[in-house]
């Protein structure tokens, strides 16, 4: 069982938008010296929330769909020669791919854990400059070597962000905040996928040899300049820590709201332990056999959606029309994927729910394989994916918030927690890249195989935390009637 306080879990009973508002008495509880009234704690409450959605949720969204323009891009230059003007043969595409993960791996779990000792209003953007350098240099590739290098330290440098802003988000939102505006946050990945194939139709189509180079480097250089003036702009937009003075909450917040602030996330989560290092945070979660749990859950879920790399190439083989029809038409399935993105994460955050919310989004894209496997008629296939991109990428950020919760008894176990379940669960990105083989073309009836058993082996695990979290509830519910105690239950 995850780790308790008095043997009663962390939850996320009452979260949701329509959750009750914090007791005074907790608030006064936890600052007498500064004692204020309950509506006007909701008030400050409110204020908070509505400065972060319109300061701190923009930033941190454009600069992941520009995170995830940097990786993908790779699945458009296919379509404008990379491999032939790289001189890539066999695999050699599909490891350039993977390798990304391999350096995303290596530097997240220490990241979390430096970030929890540092100001992420600098760190986090110093990275974002850092990649959007290694991104551009990528322009600058001449054969396969240089390729898979740049493409490992993108990983490495990449690595810090998604963690790291799921973690500062986790301090200034409560749970029931947390699960929508981590579906806006997610939505930015599912866009940078959908306008990916906009962008890159529009430079393939005006600067294709252009100064003598190939549209797919001059694509690489637009998306790192971006990037780099917007990570110049998080420096400004990007608060540190409640508890700190730093950041943007040196002029976006007064003295009481920092107040509020702290202790709407104290009175958020379990009380606290008194161990609070950062090698004690790594065992706690380390140990908790529900981190291993949903690091399953995930590394099949991002093996389910592997078709991500490949979707232009899948979107060619229905026969649609040239290169530039292809790349449009890869946008409707994964702006459609957004918006149901994020009514789904408002539907759970609502109903106060989260397996259903995910495990159904997973049987809506094994219905989309399974079609996909079943026929060769290309439009027929184009309307499964629909459905395969909707189901893969609606369920992805919800486990996230999830874990979070189930996960939350210390802010060091929660940063290690969800960084392990992000690092490990790289494991599904890293091999199926290699389920689409050139041979299979345009079917490809292994990936799509392999697909539909992932992506059913991620709402099976879901389903079993479901019945786990369930039986952990009734125990909880026993004990706290025989002690007489209010009882804190996980939600699942």
């Amino acid at each position: 069982m995850a780790d308790t306080v008095n043997s009663k879990p962390d939850s996320f009973h009452d979260e949701g938008l329509g959750q009750k508002e914090p007791s005074i008495k907790l608030a006064k509880a936890q600052t007498d010296d500064h004692p204020i009234d309950d509506e006007q704690f909701k008030q400050t409450s409110r204020r908070i929330v509505r400065k972060l959605d319109f300061t701190l949720m923009p930033i941190i969204w454009l600069l992941y769909l520009f995170n995830y323009l940097d990786r993908t891009a790779i699945a458009q230059a296919k379509l404008n020669g990379i491999e032939k003007d790289l001189n890539l043969t066999g695999a050699q595409f599909s490891t350039a791919v993977s390798i990304l993960n391999v350096g995303y791996m290596v530097m997240q779990i220490p990241s979390n854990m430096i970030l929890t000792r540092v100001r992420p209003s600098i760190y986090l953007p110093i990275w974002a400059c850092v990649w959007s350098a290694v991104s551009a240099s990528t322009a600058a590739a001449d054969n396969f070597g240089h390729l898979i290098t740049v493409r490992c330290l993108l990983g490495i440098a990449e690595a810090p962000f998604f963690p790291g802003v799921f973690f500062l988000l986790s301090c200034w939102y409560t749970r029931g905040e947390l699960g929508l505006r981590m579906a806006i946050l997610y939505s930015g990945l599912v866009v940078a996928t959908a306008f990916s194939g906009l962008i890159a139709a529009g430079v393939f189509s005006n600067l294709d040899q252009v100064r003598g180079l190939a549209g797919w480097r001059w694509l690489y250089i637009i998306i790192g300049s971006v990037n780099f003036l917007l990570a110049l702009c998080a420096v400004v937009l990007l608060p540190d820590f409640p508890e700190s003075h730093t950041g943007s909450q040196k002029w976006l917040f007064t003295e009481e709201e920092l107040r509020v602030a702290n202790q709407r996330i104290a009175m958020d989560r379990i009380p606290q332990e008194s161990n609070r290092s950062v090698w004690w945070g790594f065992k706690r979660a380390v140990t908790d056999y529900r981190t291993w749990v949903f690091i399953f859950m995930l590394i099949c879920n991002h093996a389910a959606y592997g078709f991500n790399y490949f979707y232009p190439s899948i979107v060619s083989g229905f026969g649609l029309g040239s290169r530039t029809i292809t790349l449009l038409c890869t946008a409707p399935p994964f702006l459609i994927g957004a918006i149901a993105s994020l009514f789904i994460s408002w539907s759970s955050d609502k109903r106060n729910e989260r397996s259903y919310h995910i495990a159904i989004p997973m049987g809506i894209s094994v219905v989309g394989f399974v079609i996909s496997v079943s026929t060769l008629n290309g439009p027929a296939r184009y309307v499964a994916s629909f459905l395969y991109v909707t189901g893969c990428f609606a369920a992805n950020g919800l486990v996230y918030s999830w874990a979070a919760g189930v996960l939350n008894q210390t802010p060091e176990k929660k940063a290690v927690a969800t960084s392990m379940i992000n690092v490990i669960a790289q494991l599904g990105n890293i091999m199926s890249p290699y389920f689409f083989r050139d041979q299979d073309e345009p079917r490809y009836l292994m990936a799509m195989i392999l697909l539909i058993v992932f992506a059913t082996l991620s709402g099976l695990t879901c389903l079993f935390l479901k019945w786990d979290l369930t039986r952990a509830n009734k125990k909880i519910l026993a004990e706290a009637e025989a002690d007489g105690t209010e009882p804190r239950l996980f939600s699942h």
